[in-house]
């Protein structure tokens, strides 16, 4: 038990009386249990991070047509210097380039071209999230519904890629986006040639 004791004297008829004052802090070394052990579950822990993988399909298809699917659903996103963002659609066909855009990080720019790709895939999120509030549904049911959902074979697949001027700050605008429009199906992937020749063009 923790105490603090001063000792006084007080004088009583012309006697002196020899008194001490103590606090206990005891109370307090409770109270700081409790509050430790409040924090300690009150406090959420960090939960794993997952991110879902396209399997290859057990349906037999040559490979002309898978990368001409592949590439009908892809979209290229590529990180500049000074803040600059592009991206295009698809792959070069039959020696045409695609058309390489410019846009930004605003509600009016990336944002609005992933809702628009992958709009029939945020319906359905919302629509789970609807019924969540309605059924009640938990947790766990709710991402396992919505990761299948997202992870859709017609839902689009994005490749993010830096060049070596751009910045961490893009790439974590980029990571959110994703969050943002439900894409299912994105890979972070070194530049290649063809993207920086596509770059040289349009700068």
């Amino acid at each position: 038990m923790s105490e603090v004791s001063q000792d006084s004297q007080v004088k009583q008829k012309g006697k002196t009386k020899k008194m001490s004052t103590r606090v206990d802090f005891t109370p307090m070394v409770d109270l700081g249990f409790l509050l430790i052990t409040f924090f300690m579950l009150a406090t959420t822990l960090s939960k794993p991070q997952t991110m879902e993988i396209a399997m290859p399909s057990k349906e037999k298809i040559n490979e002309e047509d898978q990368t001409k699917i592949k590439a009908s659903r892809a979209v290229t996103i590529l990180l500049g210097k000074e803040n600059k963002v592009f991206y295009y659609e698809g792959t070069r066909e039959n020696n045409i380039d695609p058309v390489l855009v410019e846009t930004d990080f605003s509600p009016k720019g990336m944002r609005q071209f992933l809702i628009k790709k992958n709009y029939d895939i945020m319906v359905k999120v919302r629509d789970l999230k609807a019924k969540r509030e309605v059924t009640k549904l938990s947790y766990q049911d709710f991402e396992k519904q919505k990761n299948e959902i997202i992870s859709d074979k017609k839902a689009p697949i994005i490749l993010i890629k830096g060049t070596i001027d751009s910045s961490y700050k893009n790439l974590i605008d980029a990571l959110d986006e994703m969050a943002i429009c439900n894409i299912g199906r994105y890979a972070i992937v070194d530049i290649t040639p063809f993207d920086l020749e596509l770059l040289a063009k349009k700068l």
